[in-house]
């Protein structure tokens, strides 16, 4: 079999490939079980391998790579526009072996295990965070019901709490169901902390990660997350490139010699962009308190927009940054005029 390029579609114990050899026709088109599919693989020669860039693509791509082949994963997305009429196994792994011939298509980078799993101890803080926040919501809902609310924030909750614990003028049936929320909230608390101070350690020992912690409106968890996500960066060809990975650019819909943007496109990476977010956030309500302290670019995105737009606009300039000290192995230097 003479076949140069192999779309394959991936799920968990179905795999579908279609392949094509150098002049497009096909030559192979077959589904595989688990087993099989490493089996047809370690007897294939070398050859191109697409994958759709989804759940597992980085283990297949880690594997695949192992045996010999030149591993690509494409974004769905951009495979999206090949499919032909019916969605089936057999026309995605048609799609995915049309699209990664293209020349002009830009695979995604191949996490290693190291990455992978730096990512999924931030998944796990988020979903604990989350699942916290969601308890607080719940507590302070059904205690609003029996008239006895609070302000917001911790010290406020503080309050309910002391109220839940006293019970006095609750029914005991409520009591007893809302302690065992509080008894779940008091278990999470202190898992959330255990995971930061674990993605901090990780980030003091790693010399890169430092290095980006140094980036005002950077700290210690953003720059876990970032060298987790892109590794070195060199995936991407600019800083401007990084950016719109993590939605921080315009959506642009031009036609005509028209040009149109409507706001930031939120798409790609949203761990990084809410982290970045966050540390830009920080980074405006200190300049805009504080005016002795704001660089001149400060200022004037202040004075021109509001306070979100100039939020996200310090996030995609802090992404830059970031990018740049990353690729280039250097120290961050502010600027002589801030």
């Amino acid at each position: 079999m003479n076949a140069t390029t192999i779309g394959l579609d991936i799920a968990k114990s179905v795999f579908q490939l279609h392949g094509e050899d150098a002049e497009g026709r096909l030559v192979v088109q077959k589904r595989l079980n688990r087993r099989g599919m490493a089996e047809f693989f370690a007897k294939l020669a070398p050859c191109v391998v697409a994958l759709e860039a989804c759940g597992t693509s980085h283990y297949w791509g880690r594997t695949l790579r192992a045996m010999g082949h030149e591993v690509r994963l494409i974004p769905a997305a951009y495979v999206k526009p090949f499919v032909r009429r019916n969605k089936t196994d057999a026309r995605d792994a048609a799609a995915i072996c049309v699209a990664a011939r293209r020349p002009d298509m830009r695979p995604v980078a191949i996490k290693s295990e190291e990455q992978q799993a730096s990512r999924a101890l931030e998944r796990s803080r988020e979903l604990l965070i989350k699942q916290r926040t969601q308890l607080m919501n719940s507590l302070r809902a059904m205690l609003a019901e029996f008239g006895i609310v609070a302000a917001q924030g911790a010290r406020g909750f503080a309050e309910l709490r002391a109220r839940l614990a006293s019970g006095d003028g609750l029914p005991k049936t409520l009591v007893t169901a809302l302690r065992l929320v509080a008894a779940q909230l008091d278990g999470l608390t202190p898992a959330i902390e255990s995971m930061e101070d674990k993605i901090k350690t990780i980030a003091r020992a790693d010399p890169t990660m430092r290095r980006l912690s140094r980036i005002p409106g950077v700290g210690f968890i953003t720059a876990h997350a970032v060298v987790a996500a892109i590794g070195d960066g060199r995936q991407f060809v600019s800083s401007r490139c990084f950016a719109a990975w993590g939605g921080m650019t315009p959506r642009e819909t031009s036609s005509a010699g028209k040009r149109r943007t409507k706001g930031l496109s939120r798409q790609g990476e949203s761990r990084l962009r809410k982290l970045f977010a966050l540390g830009a956030a920080t980074l405006m309500r200190n300049a805009r308190s504080r005016d002795d302290r704001a660089s001149a670019w400060q200022r004037g995105i202040l004075a021109r927009r509001p306070m979100k737009v100039a939020v996200m606009a310090q996030a995609a300039k802090t992404a830059r940054i970031a990018w740049a000290v990353l690729t280039s192995g250097k120290d961050y230097a502010p600027p002589a005029a801030a």
